[in-house]
């Protein structure tokens, strides 16, 4: 990542995909210095496919034969042809069957992103099977390889609003089934890593954004609905989700075992009242709230990762300005709530 810069507005789904694919020299750079293809498992989600265009990207303006290859499920059609036309080669697998794992090509490169969180309440056995069970298979199913393995800063406990965040040392205390379930997902690389060997990095990501999802849409869609902004849960960190892309492909360089742990977020900690208020006076609406800031909230400390990668290169306030210009021109969004402001872990 690099410092921030004035950046123009963002009108069409096609720029947006572009912007959130754009490879930096680092992660030109990162590609060139990697041995062997890279797979990214779990590929299809708000995150995967953007991440898997800059990993090509980044590969062909480096000029080398590397391959990306995506895996999912692919319920959605459209998501695999437009992976294909941007290079990356596509799976289709259901990462719970291990005689399809078996299938998959033996790769050096492991990004792992499948993860099941909404929906847990009443299907919390899915949850476990997904975030438990799986990633036991595919710490397996490549020992041999380095696995960037994706968590969450949920499998934190909520700490005091002005102490800058959980940082990677502060003990983990998950709140609720699904974040059970996330350290169990690290705990199972854990065992790969201890029992073969397996460099990795665990990286705890909480809350990626972009213009059709994320926190900031979340609470811009309560505002210029007149509805009320919940500020329970009343401090939240945002990293714009290019800037975790490029950090996710540049940490396969930092794998190691015992795993490296990494927080990934946004340095600030964003008040949940300010920024309902910025996006109000954008829209020209005097933001509702219900209920009551408490001294505590979700957060973690990037510390780290802004040592290793740089500092972000989009600041909260231009995603406020992308996100409110993206709504009021009637962008496309994914519909996806994010229910950053549940405080008892039941998704």
């Amino acid at each position: 990542m690099s410092n921030m810069t004035s950046l123009p507005l963002i009108d069409t789904v096609d720029q947006l995909e572009d912007h959130l694919s754009a490879p930096s020299a680092e992660d030109v750079a990162a590609v060139s210095s990697l041995d062997g293809d890279i797979i990214v498992l779990g590929a299809a989600g708000k995150m995967g496919p953007s991440l898997c265009r800059l990993a090509a990207r980044a590969i062909s303006e480096a000029g080398l034969r590397k391959r990306v290859i995506a895996v999912a499920r692919f319920s959605d059609m459209q998501v695999r042809c437009d992976l294909e036309r941007s290079g990356v080669e596509t799976v289709i697998c259901d990462l719970l069957e291990p005689c399809a794992l078996a299938q998959l090509p033996n790769v050096p490169n492991v990004i792992f992103m499948a993860a099941r969180k909404f929906g847990t309440s009443g299907s919390e056995h899915l949850t476990w099977a997904m975030n438990t069970f799986v990633p036991g298979l595919i710490a397996e199913r490549f020992r041999d390889s380095r696995i960037v393995a994706f968590s969450t800063g949920n499998v934190y406990p909520l700490v005091p609003v002005g102490s800058g965040g959980a940082t990677e040392s502060t003990p983990v205390a998950p709140i609720g089934e699904y974040a059970q379930s996330a350290v169990g997902r690290e705990r199972m690389f854990e065992y790969g890593s201890a029992k073969w060997g397996t460099p990795v990095t665990i990286v705890r990501l909480n809350y990626a954004v972009e213009l059709r999802y994320g926190v900031l849409v979340d609470i811009a869609l309560k505002v210029l609905n007149r509805e009320p902004v919940d500020v329970s849960m009343g401090y939240v960190n945002v990293i714009w989700q290019r800037d975790a892309n490029s950090v996710s492909l540049r940490s396969l360089a930092h794998c190691q075992s015992p795993p490296f742990v990494l927080n990934l977020t946004g340095r600030e900690t964003l008040a949940v009242r300010d920024v309902a208020n910025q996006f109000g006076k954008r829209f020209g609406v005097e933001p509702v709230f219900s209920g009551q800031e408490s001294g505590e909230a979700l957060l973690s400390n990037a510390a780290n990762a802004e040592t290793l990668f740089g500092k972000a290169t989009v600041s909260p306030d231009q995603l406020i300005d992308w996100v409110a210009h993206w709504i009021t021109h009637n962008g496309a969004l994914l519909n996806k709530p994010t229910h950053f402001e549940v405080q008892d872990g039941k998704f």
